[in-house]
């Protein structure tokens, strides 16, 4: 059964950067499949936001609004991908989930942004 398992600091102060991981049980980040490896935050009181994916083969991709400040990467011999966020605000105070596709999530991670 495929697992996905959100890590990393729960509070950041404003001009640093945000750090996750996700690593990933019961299923390779390598295998070839349709769905992408995602990051979708949810802010308080407001939807869902995609913020960007790695494909099996490495291939990444970026929401528009956070491309500039946005990296995801991964490590595939610890089966893990992970999400940096650069020059972070209040504004990126949020719960951060890794997905596969929309059908595997991630507990979420709250992460708060905060001097």
């Amino acid at each position: 059964q495929l697992q996905l398992q959100e890590s990393g600091p729960g509070l950041v102060k404003p001009s640093q950067t945000l750090s996750l991981t996700c690593t990933v049980s019961g299923g390779s980040i390598t295998t070839n499949t349709y769905w992408s490896w995602n990051w979708i935050r949810q802010p308080p009181g407001r939807g869902l936001e995609w913020m960007g994916a790695i494909t099996y083969s490495g291939t990444t991709y970026y929401s528009p609004s956070l491309r500039s400040r946005s990296s995801i990467s991964r490590d595939t011999s610890k089966n893990q991908f992970t999400l940096q966020l650069t020059s972070v605000t209040p504004e990126d105070t949020a719960v951060y989930y890794c997905t596969r596709g929309l059908g595997h999530w991630g507990q979420g991670a709250q992460v708060t942004v905060s001097s």
